[in-house]
């Protein structure tokens, strides 16, 4: 049986976010079952989704990162 990770999504201004890929709740850590569907999860992966908003930001502050 394979088993499911929380992934880890890191915000420029604001605390780290971790999704249950069961059921796409989110948590503020990676517990060992998703406290809303109740699915064993294991070590959260990283997902690079704050570069976007660094550089959603960068444009509109019109500066070059």
């Amino acid at each position: 049986m394979k088993t499911e990770h929380w992934t880890n999504k890191t915000h420029l201004f604001r605390a780290d976010e971790y999704i249950c890929p069961a059921c796409g709740a989110g948590s503020d850590r990676p517990y060992k079952k998703c406290p809303s569907c109740g699915a064993a999860l294991g070590v959260a992966k990283y997902d690079s989704s704050w570069v976007e908003e660094a550089e959603g930001l960068s444009a509109l502050m019109d500066n070059d990162w």
